[in-house]
C-alpha cells in the first residue's frame, strides 16, 4: 500500500482528497501548511507528496525547495495542485523538481491518473537501481577472489615456506609470523565480505536461491567436531573443548556448515580466558538439529546481541568493528538463509549461548 502526503490548507479540498484516496487504498497522512508538511515528509517518508501551491507560513515552492535540498526525501515524486494556471508559474514548479503539476479544480480520474504514473515511474528507477547494484555485486563476487586473493596466496605461502626452511633469526622470524597472520586476516575478511555478497544476491533471485540451499550434509557431527577441534588447537586451547554432539543430516551444504561452525566456535574461543570451557552440544528435536555453543567469557550486551546481522551495520562491521561483529553476521544470515533460527543469549562477563537451529534432511 503505497504512502501519499498530502499538504493543503484548505480543508474542503484536503477532506475531499483525502476520502478519494483512502477509497482507492493509498495510505494517506495530511498537513495543512507547508512547514508541518516538511517535518511530516522527513519523518515518514511516503511514497508519493500532493501538495498546493498557495499555503501559510510556507507556501509550496518553499516546500519542494526544502524536500530537494534534504537527501532523505529528494527523490519523493513530487505533484503540486493550484489555482496558478500561468506557464510561468508551471515553469518555476518543473524548475524546483516537481514531477507534475494540477491545475484547480481537477477531477478525481485527472489526480489518479498523475499518481499511477508518479508511482509506476518511481516504481521503474528503484527496479533498474537494485538491477544495476545486483550487477556491480555480482561482478564484485566474481572479481575479487582473483584479483585480491591472489597476492594474499602468494604472502602467506611464502611466509609459510621462510618459517618452515629459512629464518632462523628471533627479530626476523616474528616480522614474518605477523605477515603470515595478518595475510590469513585479511584473507578471512575477504572471504567474509565475499560471502556475504553472496547471499544478498542469493536473496534478490529465486534461482539463485535455489541452487544455494539445493545441497545437504549427511554427517553433521563430523564436521561440527573437525571444525571445533580444529579451532582449539589453533588456540592451544584442547582441554577447555567438550563435545556433546548427535549426528544428523541437515539441509545445508558442507563447506556452509564448516563456515558457521568455525565463526562461532572461534568467537567462544577469542572472547573466552584459557581454562574456561567451550561447550558444543547438539541434538534433534522436531525435524531440527539444534547446535549450542556455549563460552563463559567477556559477553555481550542486549543492544550488541539486537544489532548483529543488520544490513545497515554490515559496512561499520566490516571496517571499523574488530571481534565479533562480522563473524557472527555471517552465521546468522547462513542460518536463517537455510530456513534455521539463530539465538545469541548472554550475561556480560558470565556466560554466552549462541543457539542454532537448522532444518534436518528428508
Amino acid at each position: 500500500m503505497a504512502k501519499i502526503l498530502v499538504i493543503e490548507d484548505e480543508l474542503s479540498v484536503r477532506d475531499n482528497i483525502l476520502e478519494l484516496l483512502e477509497a482507492n487504498n493509498f495510505q494517506v497522512t495530511e498537513s495543512d501548511n507547508g512547514l508541518a508538511g516538511i517535518q511530516l515528509a522527513t519523518q515518514q517518508l511516503p511514497d508519493l507528496i500532493v501538495c498546493d501551491v498557495m499555503m501559510p507560513e510556507l507556501d509550496g515552492y518553499e516546500v519542494l525547495t526544502a524536500l530537494r535540498s534534504n537527501p532523505a526525501t529528494q527523490t519523493i515524486p513530487f505533484i503540486f495542485l493550484t489555482a496558478k494556471a500561468s506557464r510561468d508559474d508551471w515553469r518555476q514548479g518543473m524548475e524546483l523538481g516537481s514531477d507534475d503539476y494540477l491545475t484547480k479544480p481537477f477531477t478525481a480520474k485527472e489526480l489518479l491518473s498523475a499518481i499511477a504514473t508518479r508511482l509506476s515511474k518511481q516504481m521503474a528507477i528503484q527496479q533498474q537501481s537494485e538491477a544495476k547494484l545486483d550487477e556491480l555485486r555480482s561482478n564484485i563476487t566474481s572479481a575479487l577472489p582473483r584479483e585480491l586473493q591472489t597476492p594474499l596466496n602468494i604472502i602467506v605461502g611464502t611466509s609459510q615456506t621462510l618459517l618452515a626452511d629459512y629464518i632462523e633469526a628471533a627479530p626476523v622470524r616474528s616480522m614474518i609470523e605477523d605477515i603470515q597472520a595478518s595475510g590469513q586476516q585479511l584473507s578471512r575478511s575477504i572471504q567474509n565480505f565475499l560471502l556475504f555478497a553472496e547471499l544478498e544476491l542469493a536473496e534478490t533471485s529465486s534461482e539463485r536461491r535455489r541452487t544455494f540451499q539445493a545441497y545437504q550434509t549427511r554427517f553433521s557431527s563430523a564436521i561440527i567436531s573437525a571444525q571445533a577441534i580444529a579451532k582449539a588447537r589453533e588456540f592451544n586451547r584442547e582441554s577447555d573443548l567438550l563435545l556433546n554432539l548427535t549426528d544428523t543430516a541437515i539441509q545445508m551444504a558442507a563447506p556452509r556448515l564448516q563456515k558457521l561452525v568455525f565463526e562461532l566456535v572461534d568467537n567462544a574461543f577469542k572472547f573466552s580466558p584459557d581454562g574456561t570451557p567451550v561447550t558444543l552440544t547438539s541434538m534433534v528435536e522436531k525435524n531440527r538439529l539444534v547446535l549450542a555453543i556455549s563460552n563463559q567469557g567477556t559477553g555481550m550486551t542486549a543492544e550488541q546481541i539486537a544489532q548483529v546481522g543488520g544490513y545497515m551495520q554490515f559496512e561499520r562491521k566490516l571496517y571499523d568493528q574488530q571481534g565479533s561483529g562480522l563473524g557472527l553476521t555471517i552465521a546468522k544470515r547462513l542460518t536463517q538463509f537455510h530456513g534455521g533460527k539463530f539465538v545469541i543469549e548472554s550475561v556480560p562477563d558470565k556466560q554466552t549461548i549462541v543457539t542454532v537451529s537448522l532444518p534436518v534432511s528428508r
